[in-house]
């Protein structure tokens, strides 16, 4: 098991924790969104912990929701042009994974295509690089992952690169100002990378020991989440269950339920974790049944009938056209066959299909 972050996670980490964030480098690229880091009081944390111990800093608060190529190579030139020697990203998957792929292309030389170069297999150097999550759902923080949204094909694609942080420092103060609905929706994402590296090729004891660990700490909390009414110490249960799928899904990477919502995010606008948690019943439903058990069971769910009520109480059944729908599989199946293979149980193209088409299927009816 390979897992090289230094993660810190307590209240107030980043103060705590400021001087190993300064020594990073001497002039610090933040990348981050336009609004929630300010809201929430992480930028206000690093930037003070940084001017504090002698670290420079530069802001680049530009990154959208499910953030493309083309800003990743806006805040590359940006951060050139201010003679940066450190990344660090604040915020949720999206900056977290644009912060990624900045410090990858500020550590490669100038003068090539830089989208190319993202996508060209074989050097995972990049700057020093420290992530602060400010969301309970992707692990963005943990995994050596970054996946971007290119414009040009209509989806989203993970950079073939490994690329971990230096540090993680998890705080749940940071969850305080976040809408309700974001927290379940990046908390379900969470739920969905524990349940996809449990059912993969790649699992091991290891990482389903951090399966086991991330669905114990979700289950605490599934009832605060349901309520919308969560203590600081829940806060901080949700960063960890969050951050342990990252460490699981750094070992064995995700599956189907992934790869299918990429295609709802960006051409229905359907939030991330929405998108995924629409696959994955069907997922669960071809899985072996003393697996599916074990999963659900240990996330806090009777069964696969308790999982879908619950996801259609909180997230409603999006209304993805079949058209949407039949493209998506389509592509899966042809582009993607290693997302097919790494699942651990054998999928077959109507086992497939089933998967694809569950919630449109029951929505028909």
């Amino acid at each position: 098991m390979y897992m090289p972050v230094l993660v810190y996670s307590e209240i107030h980490a980043v103060d705590r924790h400021g001087k190993e964030l300064a020594s990073l480098g001497t002039k610090a690229l933040i990348v981050t969104g336009k609004n929630s880091s300010r809201a929430n009081g992480a930028l206000q944390d690093v930037t003070e912990a940084l001017q504090t111990h002698g670290c420079e800093s530069v802001v680049f608060d530009a990154v959208e929701e499910n953030p493309s190529v083309d800003t990743v190579c806006q805040a590359t030139l940006f951060g050139r042009k201010n003679g940066v020697d450190v990344v660090i990203g604040i915020g949720g998957g999206s900056p977290l994974d644009a912060a990624k792929a900045v410090a990858f292309l500020l550590a490669q030389p100038e003068g090539r295509d830089m989208v190319a170069l993202m996508y060209e297999a074989g050097n995972d150097r990049h700057l020093p690089m420290a992530l602060i999550p400010t969301t309970c759902g992707t692990g963005s923080e943990v995994t050596p992952v970054s996946v971007l949204t290119v414009p040009d094909l209509q989806t989203k694609k993970s950079l073939p690169h490994r690329l971990f942080a230096d540090i993680a420092l998890i705080d749940g103060r940071y969850l305080t100002t976040a809408p309700i609905t974001v927290l379940r929706n990046t908390a379900l994402d969470a739920l969905t990378h524990l349940i996809e590296s449990y059912l993969n090729r790649q699992a091991d004891d290891f990482s389903r020991m951090l399966v086991n660990g991330g669905l114990s700490l979700w289950r605490q909390n599934k009832e605060a989440l349901e309520s919308g009414v969560l203590t600081d110490e829940q806060r901080q249960s949700l960063m960890n269950a969050s951050a342990m799928a990252g460490m699981a899904i750094a070992q064995t990477g995700t599956t189907l339920p992934h790869s299918l919502s990429y295609m709802l995010t960006i051409q229905k606008h359907i939030p991330h974790g929405q998108a995924v948690g629409y696959f994955t019943a069907g997922f669960l439903a071809e899985a072996p049944a003393d697996d599916r058990e074990y999963l659900l069971h240990t996330a806090g769910f009777k069964d696969l009938s308790d999982f879908e009520q619950w996801y259609f109480r909180w997230y409603g059944c999006p209304a993805v056209p079949l058209v949407v729908l039949l493209q998506t599989g389509d592509a899966v199946w042809k582009n993607q066959p290693r997302k097919i293979e790494m699942v651990s149980f054998p999928v077959s193209g109507s086992a497939f299909y089933r998967i694809t088409m569950r919630n449109f299927e029951k929505d028909r009816h």
